[in-house]
């Protein structure tokens, strides 16, 4: 978990046992920031391979290979880190081709082995959201895929090869929004429409293939401007926020969805919406770079079933 202490330092901590216990661990010499907080150095990520094999990612990359005894500044790549995965023996960075800009705009898909080594450029993105620095390579079973626009970057094999795949056919005013892998091939697509008063219509299409076909699954609640999706199976959770923030959850793979969990918290929003196994699943409500409070009033919540019910965990 990366966060700040009462002091507002940069703070890293560890848990072995699901949020029983956590240690705190030596960070970075750098402030919590985000994307949109300029070109000096700052951080608003954390990825770690293995226990002992970590980074630290923002405005310049981090590594440990002690488990967060020691930090070493990456001379590359340059600009911001949007988002950052390992998978497969590699690394995945989605990087920024400037270093403060807001909205939508181009991006970089780079790899480099994770032992060490050069990074390679696997594609260029068209367009993704630099004001939001979460949830940007979705990652399962082997599998990691970027939304970048109408296309979507797919890769099993850690980067070694990557295929761009098209969003299906929309209704008009509908625009793709946030993917999630699901299994190996498996991939479910968050598509939203025209907004209203704390709303956008909202579709999610499923693949069964990578992303080479698609089909229409269902029309989630429409609350919430926008969202990102995770799943693992057919099991799906929806994040989203406006005046509020919610959870929606579908077990039949999108078909079906009820809302698992809101709070009235004039729309913090969310970040890090994930599953690290069928039943286990994170999500941080409040990240840094939302509004309200002192700035940074995320917390760590944690469920044990799918996404059924969830629970904040203390540090």
């Amino acid at each position: 978990m990366l966060g700040t202490a009462p002091s507002s330092a940069t703070s890293l901590l560890r848990t072995l046992d699901r949020g029983r216990l956590w240690v705190r661990l030596s960070a970075p010499a750098v402030a919590l920031g985000s994307p949109a907080a300029g070109s000096a150095s700052s951080v608003w990520g954390t990825r770690f391979a293995s226990a002992s094999h970590g980074f630290v990612f923002g405005h310049g990359l981090w590594e440990t290979t002690d488990g967060g005894g020691h930090w070493t500044l990456d001379s590359a790549p340059s600009g911001s880190i949007l988002s950052l995965a390992t998978i497969d023996g590699q690394v995945l960075a989605l990087t920024a081709k400037g270093t403060s800009q807001g909205g939508p705009g181009p991006a970089r898909v780079l790899r480099r082995a994770l032992g060490g080594g050069s990074w390679s450029t696997l594609a260029s993105v068209k367009s993704v959201d630099l004001t939001d620095p979460t949830d940007l390579i979705a990652t399962q079973a082997g599998t990691a895929a970027i939304l970048g626009g109408t296309s979507i970057l797919v890769t099993t094999n850690g980067g070694t090869t990557i295929t761009s795949r098209a969003t299906p056919s929309l209704p008009q005013y509908f625009t793709p929004a946030a993917i999630a892998v699901t299994s190996g091939n498996g991939l479910a697509l968050l598509c939203v429409g025209q907004g209203y008063t704390g709303h956008t219509q909202k579709l999610v299409y499923l693949s069964a293939n990578g992303g080479v076909t698609w089909s229409k699954a269902s029309t989630p609640s429409p609350e919430g401007d926008g969202g990102t999706l995770a799943g693992s199976g057919t099991t799906l959770v929806l994040a989203t926020a406006s005046a509020a923030s919610w959870l929606d959850r579908s077990t039949n793979g999108g078909h079906a969805w009820a809302t698992s969990l809101t709070y009235g918290d004039g729309g913090l929003g969310w970040a890090d919406l994930g599953f690290t196994t069928p039943s286990n699943a994170v999500v941080i409500h409040g990240p840094a770079h939302s509004a309200g409070g002192d700035g940074r009033p995320g917390r760590l919540l944690l469920s044990s079933d799918g996404g059924a019910s969830w629970r904040a965990v203390t540090f």
